[in-house]
C-alpha cells in the first residue's frame, strides 16, 4: 500500500484582514483567483497559490454559490 504525505496549508497573514473573522479575506481571494484566471490564462499556474488560499478559508456551500452565480452571470463581486 502507498502512502502519500498531504501537506495542509491555509492561506498567509494578510495585513488586510486583522480581525478573526476571515469572511471579507476569503470573498477576496475567490476574486483573486477568478480575476488572475481571466488575465492569465486557464492552463497558467501562476493561480494556484490563490486557489489553494481561497479553498482553505471558504466553506465548500460558498464555493459552489460562487461557481453557479459566475455562471449565471449572478454573481455579487467584481471580476
Amino acid at each position: 500500500m502507498i502512502r502519500y504525505r498531504i501537506e495542509l496549508k491555509t492561506a498567509p497573514a494578510d495585513f488586510r484582514f486583522p480581525t478573526t473573522n476571515q469572511t471579507r479575506h476569503c470573498f477576496t481571494r475567490y476574486i483573486e483567483f477568478h480575476r488572475c484566471l481571466a488575465a492569465k490564462g486557464e492552463e497558467s499556474n501562476q493561480c494556484e497559490k490563490f486557489a489553494k488560499y481561497y479553498r482553505s478559508l471558504c466553506p465548500g456551500e460558498w464555493i459552489d454559490k460562487w461557481n453557479e452565480q459566475r455562471e449565471n452571470g449572478t454573481f455579487p463581486g467584481p471580476l
